[in-house]
């Protein structure tokens, strides 16, 4: 059996059909914190160290090891035969000595959450943003949403106006980064689906351009963080 995290700092928090989602955390605990760094890399603890913040850094560690040790109980190889790593564009994939593990997984964090999506086949993201006040939202709103989601928010009001946003903002960011391109890829040039808009949890959208592959979009947020998973579908 491979190795897994003493501490239980991190929960399964929701099954999509094949997709895992784990929330992780992300709260300061000295023990935890210490046991995480054990599951890091050379690299990875240089990365950690090259955080100023203390609270970048805190975040950065348990997430790494708890997907570490989620991905070793999944594949059952031991820490020592895993490593991650990242295409161009900041799509992860892992490999177990050195070949290439047939898992896709993504992984996001806002400030005391953190959340690790899994999957078997195709494509998978994941976005968190804890539910506090965000500055400069008018600026946001302009710069990721389309104008049928502008008017979605306008017509929302005091912390709702903010809920509405930070819905449609995760189900972007979560579609950008299943779909791979991450900033590169323009999230106002589409809109989320209505019915997702209009209160479904769950829909799916087709890119301009990609006829060929579908985006199953899912709301997993909850009253303390605003969440969604994307996955590939296979298209029409």
């Amino acid at each position: 059996m491979a190795p897994a995290l003493a501490t239980d700092w991190w929960v399964p928090f929701t099954q999509l059909d094949d997709v895992l989602v784990t929330h992780v955390d992300l709260v300061p605990g000295e023990t935890k914190e210490q046991e995480a760094w054990t599951w890091l890399d050379g690299e990875e603890r240089r990365r950690a160290l090259r955080f100023q913040h203390t609270g970048a850094r805190r975040r950065y560690v348990l997430c790494r090891a708890s997907l570490r040790s989620l991905l070793c109980g999944t594949l059952d190889c031991r820490n020592q035969q895993l490593a991650l790593g990242a295409s161009e564009h900041g799509k992860p994939f892992a490999t177990v000595d050195g070949l290439e593990a047939p898992i896709a997984f993504n992984v996001s964090h806002s400030g005391q959450h953190g959340l690790i999506a899994m999957a078997p086949r195709g494509r998978v993201g994941v976005d968190v943003e804890e539910r506090a006040a965000q500055r400069n939202l008018d600026v946001l709103i302009d710069a990721v949403l389309g104008p049928r989601e502008r008017a979605d928010v306008m017509a929302a009001s005091g912390r709702q106006k903010l809920d509405v946003f930070l819905d449609l903002w995760t189900l972007k960011e979560a579609l950008s980064k299943a779909h791979g391109l991450g900033l590169s890829l323009d999230v106002s040039s589409f809109e989320i689906p209505p019915d997702i808009r209009n209160g479904a949890r769950s829909g799916v959208l087709w890119m301009p351009g990609m006829p060929e592959v579908a985006w199953r979009l899912t709301n997993i947020g909850t009253n303390r963080f605003a969440a969604a998973v994307a996955q590939e579908e296979e298209g029409p």
